[in-house]
Order: C-alpha cells, then sequence, then structure tokens
C-alpha cells in the first residue's frame, strides 16, 4: 500500500468524534514505514477547564512527536524527541480554547491570555502591537488587536495521510478560514509532516484569497522555545547581513544578542529585527543551542517567502515564562500601518495563493549542533555582519 488517508475532522458533513481514538496507526493500516514501526497519528479532545473542547492532534514518526491543535489555528502546542521536550512553561499550562480568549480585552493585548504554544501563527490580516489602523482598506479592520485572530481560530476541516511510496511521509492536514462580511477572506491550508523515523518536521502553509477583491497579508510564526535549549550562556547563531534593535530598551543588549541569560527576575523583553542570508537555494535558518552545545533547535526557511526573522529574548523568570521566540514572517511585527508604509504588507489578489514552507530539526548530540553552526558559518564567512546599536529604518518605523 503506498499511502493512506483518514479523514480527522469535517465541519461540512458535521463528523465529530469526541473519544481518545488513535485514527492511523502502523497495527491497524498494515503500512510499515521505512525507519520506523511505531509511528501513529491519534487524535483526541480535552475536557477539563479552559481547555475544555481543544483537539489536540498527536503525529508521531518514531523517535518524534508532534502534537497539533485544530482547535488553535492549527499552531503546535509542543514537541518531544527522544525525551527531550521543545517547547515552552507558558503561565498559561495549558491550550486555551478560543472562546476563553477575548482578543480586545488588556487594551487590545487579550491574545496573550491564551498564548502557550512551541509555534503559534501571527495573523493573516494583521499581526504587531494593537491600535487604530487608518489606512485599512475597510472600517471593519481598522481596530486591530495583538498578533491577529488566526490563532484563536479553529480549523473546519482535518485529515491525515501516510505515503510509503518514498521516504515514508506522515501528515496532518488542515484547513481554517479567517473570513468575515465587508472584510478580509483568507483560507489557510496548513500541513504539518515528518518523514519516519527523522529528527525534524516540516510545516507547509498556503492562504489563499478567497474573495473577489484584493487583500493583505501578513504572516508571522512565532516559534517559542525554552528549556533544555534555553538556559544561561545559551547561544542564538543565524547568519546576519544587517540586525536592529527593535526600541530602546532592546539597544540597551545590542552587544549580548547572541547570548542569553538565565531565568532573571524583572527582565524586560528585548526584541531584535534581523536582515539574513541564505544559501544558493534561498534557505535560511536559525539555531538556538544550550551552553555545553550538545543540544539544539533549528529552524530552516525559505528567505524569498519570509524574508523578515525576529528575535525575541524574554528571560525573565520561570514562574512568569522563561522563553525566546524564532520567528520568520512576511514583514517585522511593527504596527499595521507603520509596516504597509515600509513596503511590507503583502498584497494578494482574488483566488491568488501564497505559500510558506518552514522545518524545524531538534539536535540531540554535539555532532549535530556542530554541523548546523559550520553551515551557518560558512554561510556568514563572506559577509560582515552589519550591527544597528539603536533602532532606525527601514527595520523600526
Amino acid at each position: 500500500m503506498a499511502s493512506q488517508q483518514s479523514v480527522l475532522m469535517d465541519l461540512s458533513q458535521t463528523l465529530r468524534e469526541t473519544s481518545g481514538t488513535t485514527v492511523v496507526d502502523a497495527q491497524a493500516s498494515g503500512v510499515q514505514l521505512s525507519g520506523s514501526d511505531a509511528w501513529s497519528v491519534s487524535r483526541r479532545m480535552l475536557h477539563e477547564g479552559p481547555s475544555d473542547g481543544v483537539e489536540v492532534v498527536n503525529l508521531c514518526n518514531g523517535p518524534l512527536t508532534v502534537s497539533i491543535l485544530p482547535t488553535r489555528g492549527m499552531g503546535l502546542w509542543k514537541a518531544e524527541y527522544r525525551d527531550i521536550p521543545i517547547g515552552w512553561n507558558s503561565p498559561n499550562r495549558f491550550p486555551v480554547h478560543p472562546r476563553h480568549v477575548n482578543l480586545q480585552s488588556r487594551n487590545g493585548l487579550g491574545w496573550l491570555d491564551g498564548f502557550n504554544e512551541l509555534l503559534c501563527r501571527c495573523g493573516l490580516a494583521f499581526n504587531g502591537p494593537p491600535g487604530l489602523d487608518e489606512g485599512a482598506a475597510s472600517p471593519i479592520e481598522s481596530e486591530v488587536t495583538l498578533h491577529g485572530r488566526i490563532a484563536n481560530t479553529a480549523a473546519h476541516h482535518v485529515s491525515a495521510s501516510v505515503d510509503d511510496a518514498g521516504a515514508g511521509t506522515i501528515s496532518v492536514r488542515g484547513e481554517v478560514d479567517e473570513t468575515t462580511l465587508f472584510g478580509p477572506k483568507l483560507r489557510l491550508v496548513s500541513t504539518v509532516s515528518s518523514v519516519a523515523g527523522s529528527n525534524a518536521f516540516t510545516i507547509v502553509d498556503e492562504v489563499t484569497n478567497m474573495g473577489a477583491a484584493e487583500a493583505e497579508l501578513q504572516l508571522l510564526y512565532h516559534t517559542n522555545v525554552g528549556r533544555p535549549f534555553l538556559e544561561g550562556d545559551a547561544r542564538i547563531l543565524c547568519p546576519v547581513r544587517e540586525v536592529c534593535p527593535r526600541d530602546a530598551r532592546a539597544a540597551e543588549g545590542v552587544d549580548e544578542i547572541e547570548r542569553y541569560l538565565p531565568p532573571t527576575s524583572g527582565y524586560a523583553e528585548q526584541a531584535y529585527f534581523f536582515d539574513l542570508l541564505a544559501d544558493e537555494q534561498g534557505e535560511s535558518l536559525v539555531l538556538l543551542h544550550n551552553a555545553a552545545g550538545d543540544r539544539g533547535l533549528s529552524v530552516h526557511f525559505d528567505r524569498q517567502q519570509l524574508p523578515c526573522f525576529t528575535l525575541w529574548k524574554c528571560t525573565q523568570s520561570e514562574e512568569d515564562g522563561y522563553v525566546t521566540g524564532l520567528e520568520p514572517g512576511t514583514n517585522f511585527p511593527n504596527f499595521k500601518a507603520d509596516e504597509r508604509r515600509l513596503g511590507r504588507v503583502r498584497q494578494i489578489g482574488p483566488g491568488e495563493t501564497y505559500r510558506t514552507t518552514l522545518r524545524i530539526e531538534v539536535h540531540g548530540s554535539a555532532d549535530s549542533v556542530s554541523e548546523v553552526a559550520d553551515r551557518i558559518r560558512d554561510l556568514q564567512s563572506a559577509t560582515e555582519a552589519r550591527v544597528h546599536r539603536e533602532p532606525t529604518g527601514p527595520f523600526c518605523p
């Protein structure tokens, strides 16, 4: 058998399973994938507290498991590779159902009330800080809230597939509509996939404008990492053409951009905007590794699709949320009106689709970390990084 597909949820057919059933697995299907005899795709629903009604789809390729949240815009709650946890410890301990998140509360910062994922999309119509966007195409879109709506919008169709024709790829695909009358009509089709037995997973997103008029698109991948990769003297490595602090607070740490503090009570967040170098195939990458250099996480992406990279450092106390964000995007998370003026708000025509690809790899040994670090150093070798010591254009308004 070369491939198998299972529909996990289809709102148009009003199919809804509430039990924690394994939907696809090796024993049930008889498909044997190269490199793994313990793969599975399973679906369950959480039933307690603010997580009540949140659906979790676990994609397991053998050594690597990724937990996907169709209820929260196909975000990734967490992952695990050979007993190495991947994610962070948010004050929001469990996934929060969107019905408990009022995006307009806390002066437009209500998005934070549900924020706890390893990977959370910011967009689709807008991201960045809240405010009044007087340049919005429609009055209904003028009052923007923090980081947009997609992370708090549920998928209406989710399916799983297994293909052993090549390396043995396991995939979960979800469709999420961010639509409104008199406003944007955008559809996200997200496919999370992993090759059996591998240390990596890939996210391929396609955002289609289903409306009859041109639409604006902003998309940022808020990829959030804590221990064991993040700790005192952990390092971030990336091939830099230019880097700029977001604000005066970030400018204070410009000489220590690549180094992390241990959990620090009272620490105020810092963010940096990067223009990264890419290889001959157009791929750029970022590596976070621990102090010993034997645990690492790398994020790989197409520099043409996602030209902007933001580094978010939030090394506050463990109780408050010790985390760093590795954030490729179509734009920097400045206020939307400023990003539009600077030419970083994408326009997609009726029926047009914007496609992005993001790959995350987990490195569980010093050799694996060194291999990625060497690749970054090779990319950097021909170019001297330009470091701005103060906020400046075109990175900042």
